[in-house]
């Protein structure tokens, strides 16, 4: 009941977008607010596209190649930069896991984008599983586009990921096997309201981002 009485107040308009998030504190981080912050974390960008890339790479190579790739792929876009936030964490340089100060996923972005374009050269040098580069593509695109839009603005990074795994999960296996991810879109845009990470338009752009940027990708070719 109280998930259906948050979104009515976020879609009022009721809460505003300066308000704390409800799991920034340790002591919050208890009951539904504490699930709703495990399945943020699980749900995040690198876990979806690292799941993604193991798909798409076992999609077009043999299982022992594929895998293979999908570890370096995982290994370089999605846990090296989760680590380095925990870096940063740990020593007290961003005040929180999911930075919803902005100022402080500067360095992270360009931490990401450097990690994607090793991944994108290995993976171009060393004729990787041409839907995984195309992946990378994507991973560098989006990472671009929201380093920017991060330098004005706060937008759903979550919601971003989501949606597009959604999108290129229907471009390459076929929309009704995108319908499997839809539950994840739902959920995971629900979950950032609930917490109050971000208020409905900074969701809503973000989906439009994920789905816009992964589309994109279309017209060189990917997917």
């Amino acid at each position: 009941m109280i998930f259906t009485w948050r979104w009515r107040q976020v879609a009022a308009g009721a809460i505003l977008p300066m308000n704390k998030p409800l799991d920034e504190l340790l002591h919050n981080r208890v009951g539904k607010v504490k699930a709703a912050r495990i399945y943020s974390n699980i749900a995040s960008p690198p876990v979806m596209f690292a799941l993604l890339g193991l798909a798409l790479a076992l999609k077009e190579r043999p299982f022992g190649e594929g895998l293979a790739w999908a570890i370096g792929y995982g290994f370089l876009v999605s846990l090296l930069p989760i680590l380095f936030v925990l870096f940063l964490l740990k020593t007290g340089r961003i005040a929180e896991l999911h930075m919803s100060n902005t100022d402080e996923r500067h360095l992270p972005y360009v931490v990401a984008i450097l990690c994607v374009v090793i991944a994108l050269i290995l993976l171009t040098v060393l004729d990787g599983p041409t839907l995984l580069r195309c992946l990378t593509i994507f991973n560098l695109v989006e990472l671009v586009l929201l380093g920017v839009v991060n330098i004005f603005w706060l937008i759903s990074i979550h919601a971003t990921g989501i949606m597009a795994t959604m999108v290129i999960v229907g471009l390459v296996f076929g929309w009704l096997h995108s319908l499997w991810v839809l539950p994840f879109v739902i959920s995971v845009s629900w979950v950032r309201l609930y917490l109050q990470r971000h208020t409905p338009r900074q969701v809503m752009v973000g989906l439009a981002v994920g789905a816009i940027s992964a589309w994109s990708l279309t017209l060189i070719g990917c997917f």
